[in-house]
């Protein structure tokens, strides 16, 4: 099977979110690269998920770590095809507690992880022709709460690096399809306890990513809907005139299990 099945590498997959998305992708009969630094959350996991999940420990943190881990990958499933970038640290700390040092170690993870992943990952894409990446992001930087800075800032500037991806990558290769979900309040260690299931925002988030039109290169979603963007009053007029009307999809549901998934 080493090179020739198609992997998907989650980041951030022992515990929340990224551990949801890993087990759905397996229910979906897919190959999991689960990155992680906490071996013992990445085997409990793979306990979940089953023979399909491949932990990884990995500091997406360090580029060196990251083409180790990528390595890994190809030799133990194949190219990568499907990269959710989700790894994310919350350390909650007011402004005044943070050092320079602490906090670019939060960015080093929130945005130079997804950074570090993505253009690894890009080695399989463009070598394919194909490929599909997802950032797992938030509205945090539009309303930033206290003791959030680092976090805030991360992961705005995450979604400006996936514009910039698309605006790099879309005209050569435009089945290299590129979007952001913000996945909503999740009940996970960085969330309330009263947030959504993980598992239910996983659904959603693997259906996108399994979503290969190239329409959705820079596209943002938030949940099960698309976020469009703010439209002109000329834009708006014309768009009256002319009898067009401008919708939101929605994520429809997940295809029909592959038989033989754990």
């Amino acid at each position: 099977m080493s090179g020739q099945t198609p992997a998907v590498v989650v980041t951030g997959a022992g515990r929340g979110l990224g551990r949801a998305l890993a087990v759905e992708f397996v229910r979906q009969g897919r190959p999991v690269a689960g990155f992680g630094r906490d071996a013992a959350a990445l085997a409990q996991t793979a306990a979940e998920a089953g023979p399909l999940f491949h932990p990884l420990s990995c500091d997406v943190a360090d580029p060196a770590q990251v083409r180790a881990a990528l390595a890994a990958v190809r030799e133990r499933i194949g190219p990568v095809d499907i990269l959710v970038n989700n790894a994310a640290v919350y350390p909650r700390r007011d402004i005044l507690d943070e050092t320079p040092e602490s906090w670019m170690a939060t960015l080093a993870v929130n945005l130079g992880g997804a950074v570090a992943c993505t253009r690894e990952a890009l080695e399989d894409m463009t070598a394919r022709g194909e490929g599909r990446i997802l950032m797992v992001g938030s509205f945090a930087d539009l309303a930033p709460i206290p003791a959030s800075s680092a976090y805030a800032v991360s992961k705005g500037a995450m979604r400006i690096w996936s514009r910039a991806l698309a605006a790099d990558l879309a005209d050569r290769f435009p089945r290299i399809v590129i979007s952001d979900w913000m996945p909503g309040m999740l009940a996970t260690r960085m969330g309330p306890q009263d947030g959504l299931d993980p598992a239910v925002a996983a659904r959603w988030g693997v259906a996108l990513a399994l979503w290969r039109d190239p329409s959705l290169t820079g596209t943002v979603w938030e949940r099960d809907r698309e976020v469009l963007p703010p439209r002109s009053l000329k834009r708006r007029i014309a768009d009256r005139l002319l009898g067009r009307r401008v919708v939101a999809r929605r994520i429809g549901p997940l295809p029909l299990r592959t038989s033989g998934a754990s």
